[in-house]
């Protein structure tokens, strides 16, 4: 490493930083120094190539005139030396390309536009007309896709004012890493103190943010495997790479679920981003490519022989009151008897999934088997209790009910409890009921939820008639 540059001192959310400049592994940088803190260390890495290092205990960023410019940004406090002395150590073929901040440039490729500009509102606003638009937090730019007359229509608004336009080159995307056999992970060593304590702040932190129960266990879970992973490695050291391999030699030989895939790298983009400062960029990581499963369904038919089947009062109840009002499995289990409004016909579920309250309506029907179940069980605290007083009935013995159930009426379907959820969603469509009221009696945040039952109703299927019955 070379001498110091420069050194600085900033005051920053209470913390004081100071930067130099280095000669690290033979490339110029900027290193940063801080005492630790998560809200600095979250915002240095929106500078482009940011980096940990563990060698030097600091973080540093390129030795460029755009990372000082969104240093500058980040911290407007920061003391930053003239432009003039910076390009000094710059090549010449690298200054022509470094913007200012008072330029308007365009760079463009086949598929996005890109555009660097001053702040100003009135710029902005035609600059949000745009369908798809987004701004580029990292690089302090908006991005634009380039179709239709896109290009055509920013040439012609900026005009005389446009400093330059570009055309970009895509780099071709990176060949996918092939895994060897010998490469793929058979066993994970055990984690270690020191990350079992970053894994208890990130719960901590999780449980302070009202995360549900599941959640939280999920995740947990899931970045304790991921540290375990990388191992010798630390959270610290951890890159985006080390999620790539992750995928590749842990879940793909192991054939876990694309959900499970979905968790990990949800997981790891809260963890990096609440807990401790690394090499990982989180915005890097991909999620899977999303699945676009049909919901499994029972015919009307077989929701009956179900239910018919089941001797005990208090079985049959629950799974009548899953199918009846199209209730998950946690929303049946933490019913109280208070949430039974008889006289107005609702049942009030609280604290559902995503922390929402909804009503569902119930049928006289539904209301006498209730008031027959409560006569014969008395339950105290849960609606549904297990065989002890006051405690509540378990998912496990719930999904062993349903399962009994199945192979009493000889429906060899994997059969689950949230089929009967889905059966009621897809049986209201087919009856006429509006999507719209579905969504509510669903709990659904968005209607593209509730839009996936359009795809399985018989009504709308049987009308459809194939040519091949025209030959």
């Amino acid at each position: 490493m070379a001498g110091i540059y420069y050194i600085c001192m900033v005051h920053a959310t209470g913390k004081y930083m100071k930067a130099e400049k280095i000669t690290y592994k033979g490339e110029k940088r900027i290193k940063i120094d801080f005492p630790y803190n998560q809200e600095l260390a979250s915002q240095l890495k929106q500078i482009s190539d940011a980096r940990w290092s563990r060698t030097l205990t600091a973080w540093h960023i390129p030795y460029t005139q755009e990372s000082f410019y969104q240093l500058k940004r980040l911290f407007p406090e920061i003391e930053i030396p003239k432009p003039q002395v910076i390009e000094k150590d710059v090549p010449s073929t690298a200054k022509q390309s470094i913007p200012n901040m008072n330029e308007i440039v365009i760079e463009f490729s086949s598929k996005s536009i890109v555009l660097k500009m001053p702040k100003n509102e009135t710029d902005i606003q035609f600059i949000r007309t745009f369908k798809y638009v987004r701004w580029d937090n990292a690089h302090f730019r908006w991005v634009v896709p380039n179709y239709g007359k896109n290009l055509e229509l920013i040439k012609n608004y900026f005009n005389t004012r446009i400093t330059r336009i570009e055309t970009k080159v895509i780099e071709l995307p990176k060949a996918i890493p092939v895994i060897v056999p010998s490469e793929i992970t058979t066993g994970l060593p055990k984690i270690d103190s020191v990350s079992l304590q970053e894994i208890e702040r990130f719960k901590q932190w999780m449980e302070q943010k009202r995360y549900s129960e599941s959640s939280v266990k999920t995740y947990v879970m899931a970045i304790t495997v991921f540290l375990r992973f990388i191992k010798p490695k630390t959270s610290a050291e951890a890159t985006t790479e080390d999620m790539r391999r992750f995928v590749y030699q842990y879940m793909i030989p192991r054939k876990l679920s694309f959900s499970y895939q979905n968790q990990a790298v949800n997981a790891a983009k809260l963890f990096f981003k609440t807990i401790c400062g690394s090499l990982l960029i989180t915005e890097q990581l991909e999620r899977p490519r999303r699945e676009h499963k049909l919901p499994n369904v029972l015919s009307k038919e077989e929701v009956a022989a179900i239910l018919q089947a089941l001797p005990n009062q208090k079985h049959r109840t629950m799974l009548s009151l899953i199918y009846a009002c199209g209730l998950r499995r946690g929303e049946l289990l933490n019913l109280k008897p208070e949430n039974i409004d008889s006289k107005r016909h609702l049942l009030i579920i609280l604290n559902a999934k995503g922390k929402k309250d909804r009503v569902v309506p119930i049928s006289d029907k539904v209301i006498t088997m209730l008031r027959e179940y409560y006569k014969m069980y008395k339950p105290k605290t849960w609606l549904f209790e297990g065989q002890n007083e006051g405690e509540q009935y378990s998912e496990t013995s719930l999904a062993k009910v349903l399962k009994n159930a199945c192979a009493k009426v000889r429906i060899t379907k994997p059969v689950t409890i949230h089929w009967l959820r889905h059966s009621y969603a897809t049986h209201l469509l087919e009856s006429g009921t509006d999507l719209r009221y579905i969504q509510e009696l669903l709990g659904h945040k968005s209607s593209k939820t509730t839009e996936i039952y359009t795809h399985v109703t018989e009504k709308s299927l049987q009308k459809i008639k194939s040519p091949f019955d025209d030959l």
